[in-house]
């Protein structure tokens, strides 16, 4: 492969990957149906309907926000992945990306205290599931540095 092959490799892997990523930041036990914080309390139909439409509401505010992300992420992958990459730029976009993580986050804490608003009984948990890294497979693999 040549030169200019592999860096359009590259950048279509740090783009499915940096799409991954961002999809999962924002709440990964949605991806399995929860995410809720009352998954397993006892609600009424129209708590339900509240919950829905508040998860709704918060997707659609935070749309445009995590669309940014992903290109940041891209954008920083990108600068990684030049063949001398500058510091100065990498730390300014590490910054624009942390600042979009902020306001995310901002986003989530309001959302997550207007859940439990409607649904009391669910405490401070995340909801139902394992968790992060748990059970088979959810450790460090080979050339995961992080």
């Amino acid at each position: 492969m040549n030169k200019p092959s592999l860096r359009k490799t590259w950048l279509i892997i740090s783009l499915l990957a940096a799409l991954g990523l961002s999809l999962g930041a924002v709440n990964p036990a949605w991806a399995r149906g929860g995410g809720w914080g009352c998954m397993n309390a006892n609600v009424t139909p129209e708590q339900s309907a509240q919950l829905f439409d508040l998860k709704q509401q918060f997707m659609n505010d935070t749309a445009e926000l995590r669309k940014q992300m992903m290109v940041k992420r891209t954008e920083l992958a990108a600068l990684w992945q030049s063949a001398t990459p500058d510091q100065n730029q990498i730390q300014a976009k590490q910054q624009e990306v942390n600042a979009l993580r902020d306001q995310l986050q901002a986003k989530r804490t309001a959302f997550r205290l207007q859940n439990q608003q409607i649904c009391p009984q669910a405490g401070t948990g995340r909801g139902g599931g394992r968790g992060m890294a748990m059970g088979q497979g959810g450790g460090q693999g080979r050339g995961c540095n992080w």
